[in-house]
């Protein structure tokens, strides 16, 4: 199957989600393989559902490169669910860290997601976005598989299928996917939830920047105190 050409990025957008749309997310996962060009990987932050988007690329593709940012300032529990899930799936994991150790950062920076939504993104810049980037650049990524999902908070609802920009494909197979599909997949491959999903922590990041959930929060307040929800690491193409 050749790519199509489209007239312009909206029309090329349109045609995929239709085409994709119509498929599971093996499918999904298969037909990128076979019809993009460029080296695979998986980003994964080893949040809340992780093991769904890991473990459907590693059947699909085993030895997928798979990206971690490790800021320094992850839960406990993140790394040791990491290790249980780099075993059980025999994951190629590639972790990459910011250029400055989290004591150095904040020599430097002090405590820079305390300084409101400017130092969030400041913050965010130095210890996601910069390694992130360096990591797509040193794997030399052309396919970037990820496990973003429409229904994880309004910033993401209306994530596409298939993105293509100038540096590589974006693809994210679970894009249309509920919280009652995450559930019964797990279920069915015997997958765990992080550790502290069961502590009400729905959406998890660095230890400064998380919190439970609550009656009545919206999603957005669980991460960066509401101030945002995005730490900006899928704004780079």
């Amino acid at each position: 199957m050749k790519l199509k050409t489209a007239t312009t990025q909206s029309e090329s957008v349109v045609h995929y989600d239709t085409l994709l749309a119509a498929m599971s997310a093996q499918e999904r996962v298969r037909w990128a393989l076979q019809h993009l060009h460029g080296r695979p990987a998986l980003t994964s932050s080893f949040g809340a559902q992780a093991a769904v988007g890991l473990h459907l690329l590693s059947q699909v593709r085993p030895n997928i490169p798979v990206i971690l940012i490790d800021t320094g300032y992850l839960f406990a529990e993140t790394y040791r669910f990491i290790d249980q899930l780099v075993a059980r799936l025999s994951l190629n994991l590639h972790v990459f860290r910011p250029e400055l150790s989290p004591a150095w950062l904040e020599a430097r920076h002090g405590q820079l997601w305390q300084e409101g939504r400017q130092g969030i993104r400041r913050y965010n810049e130095l210890a996601k976005m910069a390694p992130m980037a360096r990591a797509l650049a040193d794997l030399d990524v052309g396919i970037w598989f990820a496990g973003l999902r429409r229904g994880q908070a309004a910033s993401r609802e209306d994530i596409h299928f298939l993105h293509n920009t100038t540096q590589r494909w974006k693809v994210h197979p679970i894009a249309d996917w509920t919280d009652r599909d995450v559930y019964t997949y797990l279920r069915r491959h015997d997958l765990p939830y992080h550790p502290l999903w069961s502590k009400g922590y729905l959406s998890i990041g660095d230890t400064h920047t998380t919190r439970p959930f609550q009656a009545g929060m919206p999603p957005e307040e669980m991460r960066f105190f509401g101030l945002q929800r995005e730490c900006g690491i899928h704004e780079l193409r």
